[in-house]
């Protein structure tokens, strides 16, 4: 990782809302560019939905305890898509391909 991407993700304490909400942000924004722009499917709807509805509770209980690039994404948003996510962000575009790719060699190791 870059230092301008290291700057823009500060990591934060193990088990603290902010690092729930930071994980929990990402992920979605990641597994939703998988899904709508590489067509692949890592989690399941249920888990998706699941993920993002806790997001959606976390978010309105601490709405100020986590910020980053991509809080205009989550202003108002419902959980029930992820479509209008950053998905052609070169960070998200290249987190999302490692992601395939290690979920693609986990299946072939399985075989």
């Amino acid at each position: 990782m870059t230092k301008k991407y290291e700057q823009q993700f500060e990591p934060m304490p193990m088990g603290s809302v902010q690092e729930e909400i930071k994980r929990l942000r990402l992920n979605v924004i990641l597994h939703s560019c998988i899904y709508y722009q590489m067509d692949v499917n890592i989690w399941d709807d249920i888990t998706f939905d699941f993920k993002c509805n806790r997001l959606v509770d976390l978010l309105a209980k601490h709405p100020n305890v986590y910020s980053d690039r991509f809080d205009r994404y989550f202003e108002g948003w419902d959980g029930s898509s992820g479509f209008h996510f950053p998905h052609r962000d070169p960070w998200v575009h290249g987190k999302a391909e490692m992601m395939v790719k290690r979920h693609e060699t986990s299946l072939e190791l399985a075989l």
